[in-house]
């Protein structure tokens, strides 16, 4: 018997090692959406008028440029340090579109490292950061919850202007580049 289970459980180790490193269904839907937000976001950027970059709804919040370099600087801060390299993005003086596009395409490369690096058997890992320890789930699904949270102010600065948002574009088939009235 102890030759067989000799015999039998390297084989049924090395069937089993493929599987370990695997995605799984909660690594794959973290990483779904936030591709879905990656795409709103560039999209979203790259749609609003250079001249609309310092519209703001009311003096008192983020003008759309402003919300470009939020989402920036903390997904620099947030995925780097996921990565292991803690980084600032300095974003703040920023004002030109090209130069807030650069810097919202960079901190998506940052993120896309970390993202895919997520799977079901690492995403319970802590990671320490500037809160204390998270998950890497909790991490992650924390940076799309933000970004979902600055992409719906974005999206509002978009229909003032006459734009339809990439999120409703996409579900409209694309077609429509106005918003209409009501």
């Amino acid at each position: 018997m102890k030759q067989l289970a000799r015999l039998f459980c390297p084989v049924i180790l090395v069937g089993a090692v493929p599987a370990f490193g695997q995605t799984g269904p909660l690594a794959t839907e973290t990483k779904q959406s936030y591709q879905r937000i990656k795409r709103f976001f560039i999209a979203a950027a790259e749609q609003m008028p250079d001249e609309h970059y310092g519209f703001k709804a009311t003096d008192e919040v983020r003008s759309f440029g402003g919300h470009v370099a939020h989402i920036a600087a903390a997904q620099i801060r947030t995925c780097s340090n996921y990565n292991g390299a803690a980084k600032q993005a300095r974003t703040g003086s920023l004002t030109a579109k090209a130069d807030l596009v650069a810097a919202l395409k960079a901190s998506f490369a940052e993120c896309d490292t970390a993202y895919n690096s997520l799977t079901d058997a690492n995403g319970t890992e802590m990671v320490e950061g500037r809160r204390g320890a998270r998950s890497r789930f909790g991490i992650l699904n924390g940076n799309v919850a933000h970004g979902n949270e600055v992409y719906g102010s974005m999206a509002v600065y978009m229909r003032l202007k006459g734009l339809v948002p990439p999120s409703t574009a996409s579900r409209a088939g694309g077609a429509r580049k106005k918003a209409g009235p009501g």
